[in-house]
């Protein structure tokens, strides 16, 4: 494509009486090009390829397509890189380079989002006041204790304002170690916001209904209130409404665990996430303050945070006279 400057030069050349041949020379341009600049209204000279060559994803563009549109309905966790796409497709004879698959799926995946009846895309940002809401969710990692591989259940809590992060792990996702992680996450920040935001989980949730009306789970509400928090659930398939903690299980997973973690107990990982999750805050900047780090936006969010009195005890109700002898153990998440 020319720019204006030479297409100028061009009519103003052939103006004065110079040929074609002579301007094509002179520039060193083609004489189609020269006389499509002389006949281009007002000097604009654009171009527009009508059909994109594929000389290399051509024959292997349906295999591409089913390749991409299998992987796209796939969970997160399940779903495919490009460059195990692209090593598949070598598999297959493809000849082609990584970047000519990569920019392929870059265009394939905005054809599939875009839509004629629309607007400009836009988002709403969400912003939060200091100690307003936390969220809260889980990942699941691979990790070595004591020379054995295990699959561990990793809280994940971080407030919404400082963008402070508390990660710690657990054997399982029981609604004790849910009860723990929270008193623990809210002694690593040193108080309690106003809101948690969680998605529906069982140990949460109970029943959910149409729009945001939920039936919270008895134990589960008496630690909210033992906390003062008022808990808010996410609408299902949702991730958006919790995003900040939904975006910290993905990089923390890349920058914590792998490779993959080594320890000789739980005790001992949990001790050293919790030294990362500090360096990590030393180490960032804020955002949107991009002034200061983390950790410095965490002691200024401090004393707007509720007091934590003392660590929730969900598992003693001196409300009801039940003996021993009448409970019995049942394990569910």
């Amino acid at each position: 494509m020319l720019v204006v400057e030479t297409v100028v030069r061009v009519r103003r050349e052939y103006a004065g009486g110079k040929p074609i041949k002579a301007i094509a020379r002179d520039l060193r341009l083609s004489r189609k090009v020269v006389r499509k600049a002389i006949r281009a209204p007002e000097g604009s000279f654009d171009y527009h390829r009508s059909v994109q060559p594929l000389p290399r994803i051509g024959p292997f563009q349906a295999r591409l397509d089913t390749l991409l549109t299998e992987n796209e309905v796939r969970s997160r966790r399940d779903r495919l890189r490009m460059t195990r796409i692209h090593d598949l497709l070598l598999r297959e004879g493809f000849e082609g380079s990584y970047d000519a698959v990569r920019r392929y799926a870059t265009r394939w995946a905005a054809a599939r989002r875009k839509d004629p009846g629309d607007g400009v895309a836009a988002f709403i940002p969400l912003l939060f006041k200091p100690s307003e809401a936390y969220q809260f969710d889980w990942s699941h990692e691979d990790v070595e204790i004591a020379g054995k591989p295990m699959r561990v259940k990793v809280a994940h809590v971080r407030l919404c304002a400082s963008r402070a992060v508390y990660v710690r792990a657990y054997p399982r996702e029981t609604q004790e170690m849910l009860f723990d992680a929270h008193a623990r996450g809210f002694a690593f920040f040193g108080g309690v916001p106003l809101r948690g935001i969680y998605d529906n989980m069982k140990t949460a949730v109970t029943t959910v209904f149409v729009g945001k009306e939920r039936v919270f789970n008895r134990r589960f509400l008496v630690m909210a209130d033992h906390y003062m928090v008022e808990p808010t659930a996410c609408s299902p398939a949702a991730g958006w409404e919790k995003g900040q903690v939904e975006h910290q299980v993905q990089t923390l997973r890349g920058r914590l665990f792998k490779p993959r973690l080594r320890f000789a107990s739980l005790e001992e990982l949990n001790g050293w996430l919790e030294a990362e999750c500090r360096r990590w805050a030393e180490m960032h900047a804020h955002p949107e303050h991009k002034e200061m780090t983390v950790a410095q936006a965490l002691e200024l969010e401090r004393p707007a945070l509720q007091p934590m009195l003392a660590p929730f005890d969900g598992f003693h109700e001196t409300q009801h006279a039940v003996t021993g002898t009448c409970l019995i153990s049942f394990d569910r998440n």
